[in-house]
């Protein structure tokens, strides 16, 4: 990932943001733009304390990863064939959700930006049956342990 650079957007209804924008690999390995608002021109009055947030955010998150790169994480290092802690049952019902559920809906988001609230009130409103809801959060949870497990070093 490349440094990107910090810049000051007008907004046509609002106070100006200050947004973050770099380039990145994507999951298929073209170049993606990424870009993360950092907050408003009346909560960072100026260049400086934006590019503080943005220190702050690599050290929170580590590197800024979109859930498509960590679902294409999990499906290369979990559901494999060479993982025999899973049963081939296990690794294609969760390649079916994350395919067909997760990652069309939640793929282009960075991690940071996937807020539990969003995620429980999407799959309230989803038609499918309880069960299938229940199985898309189960995945979406394995999802989410892999990234911790990830950031301790747990790889």
């Amino acid at each position: 990932m490349q440094q990107g650079s910090v810049i000051r957007e007008h907004r046509k209804l609002g106070p100006d943001v200050w947004c973050y924008r770099w380039w990145e690999s994507g999951p298929s390995g073209n170049r993606v733009h990424r870009r993360i608002v950092l907050g408003t021109a009346e909560q960072l009055r100026d260049m400086v304390s934006a590019r503080q947030m943005t220190a702050g955010l690599v050290q929170e998150t580590g590197k800024f990863m979109t859930l498509a790169q960590l679902a294409d994480h999990l499906h290369q290092r979990e559901l494999g064939r060479s993982n025999a802690r899973l049963s081939h049952s296990t690794k294609r019902a969760y390649q079916s959700y994350l395919g067909k559920w997760i990652v069309p809906r939640w793929g282009d988001y960075l991690l940071p930006n996937i807020k539990a609230v969003e995620v429980e009130l999407w799959l309230k409103h989803l038609e499918r049956a309880a069960s299938t809801r229940c199985k898309i959060r189960n995945v979406m949870s394995v999802l989410f342990n892999r990234r911790c497990r990830n950031a301790e070093g747990h790889d």
